[in-house]
């Protein structure tokens, strides 16, 4: 007869961390948006450049470490340790280092058996390298570079997707609603003659109404095609979006980053589009000097960079992809905070004009919003800065193409983007 023993479970600290919520917290380090060129220091205009973001498993360490400290998930003693202080016994000091040492190495292998993240070495075990806090660190953790999956992506794009329609008090959403009727599932208006093409749902009533006022009363009831009613519902369209992204140097500027909140309301589209609205597509535009289209998968590691700002060329390129796609629905969705600085020569040269709002560039950048309004794209705009050049600017685009433009900042740019993605109202927010 076989006997089983069963012992106490004992969790350890790590088993206690909610891996959700710890990336939830990590968000930002894991989606941060140094500049692409590099340290740059300008006579005028100072520093506004910062080095390539630090991708090492060391520097993601160092950041879980933080959020466990800002969570309260670490013990007293431990604390203490971090602080650089003692806690009287120098034997249990080490052992809390090491404790240390293997909770964040537990927690990182963790991240990258749920599939999270991935790494381009195999990281060393705990047993294998030096104590976290020991002299000279970790060496071989910085030389390991980390990455975001698809699975972390979409997981973080949810998450931000869950925080803004909580802000904003919406819970459930499904496909964009129009004006016109068509034949569907959900009745909306009366029934109509069947014809060719349209959704078979019957309406049985009229249906046989029909049949027993050409017939009369009688068994068997003969149908015709003449007969046929169906139920008329509102149509549901599909959209195909463009977000085009401003990655110029300033929107890292005066110690604000306005990238990675552009970049967090890409993934909540990205993964509200895929859950709720399976018909829509939505691909990115990054522009700067020039313009080019970047993969989802990509944009999480996205930087801002080069310098200025090529709003034409980002308008050129989206109206190409757009038409491209056969939707009911085109939009583009730009995301900037300062004025169209360059442009795209027929020779392919770059021109570039920081000093205020040069015609020329004015000019080739209200020609491309005319040509999206005759194409029927529609154009609206987020504006992160509210100089009063910039909203005179913002103000044109919108007359000339009839789209929408928003004023507004880092905190609440989600929140409009998605009230407008969903809703399709028209709204100005001052």
């Amino acid at each position: 007869m076989k006997y089983t023993t069963y012992s106490r479970y004992l969790p350890e600290l790590a088993d206690t961390v909610n891996l959700q919520a710890l990336l939830d917290q990590l968000a930002d380090f894991l989606l941060q948006s140094g500049f692409a060129g590099g340290a740059y220091s300008h006579p005028f205009w100072g520093e506004f450049g910062e080095e390539e973001s630090d991708r090492s498993l060391d520097a993601l360490r160092q950041a879980i470490l933080q959020a466990l400290m800002d969570s309260g998930q670490l013990t007293p003693e431990m604390l203490k340790v971090l602080r650089g202080e003692s806690t009287g016994d120098a034997a249990r000091d080490a052992d809390l280092e090491r404790q240390l040492g293997e909770l964040l190495d537990k927690i990182v292998q963790k991240l990258m058996d749920e599939g999270y993240l991935n790494v381009t070495e195999a990281p060393k075990m705990p047993s294998g390298q030096q104590p976290l806090f020991g002299p000279g660190g970790m060496e071989a953790a910085q030389q390991v570079q980390f990455n975001l999956t698809e699975k972390g992506i979409d997981f973080l794009g949810y998450r931000t997707l869950k925080h803004l329609l909580g802000s904003i008090g919406k819970s459930s959403f499904g496909a964009h609603d129009t004006e016109h009727l068509a034949t569907g599932v959900e009745v909306d208006a009366v029934s109509k003659p069947y014809q060719y093409g349209d959704t078979l749902n019957l309406d049985v009533n009229a249906t046989l109404t029909n049949a027993l006022q050409r017939e009369g009363l009688g068994v068997p009831i003969n149908l015709e095609y003449d007969d046929l009613m169906v139920h008329q519902a509102e149509y549901r369209s599909s959209s195909a979006t463009v977000l085009m992204l401003d990655c110029s140097h300033s929107m890292i500027l005066y110690g604000e980053d306005r990238f990675t909140p552009a970049k967090k309301v890409a993934l909540a589209l990205t993964h509200l589009i895929r859950t709720q609205f399976p018909g829509d597509t939505l691909r990115v535009v990054l522009f700067h000097d020039t313009a080019e289209e970047i993969p989802l998968a990509q944009l999480a590691r996205a930087q801002v960079g080069p310098y200025h700002t090529n709003t034409a060329e980002g308008l050129k390129l989206s109206r190409r992809m757009l038409l491209s796609q056969r939707k009911d629905m085109r939009q583009i969705i730009m995301i900037t905070d300062g004025k169209p600085s360059a442009l795209t020569l027929p020779d392919g040269r770059i021109y570039v004009n920081s000093m205020g709002l040069d015609p020329q560039i004015l000019q080739a950048t209200y020609r491309e919003v005319a040509l999206c309004r005759r194409s029927g794209i529609m154009i609206n705009t987020f504006m992160l800065a509210r100089d009063r050049s910039l909203v005179e600017f913002v103000k044109k685009v919108s007359a000339i193409c009839r789209g929408k433009a928003y004023f507004t900042n880092t905190m609440t740019l989600g929140q409009f983007i998605l009230m407008d993605f969903m809703r399709r109202k028209t709204r100005r927010v001052s």
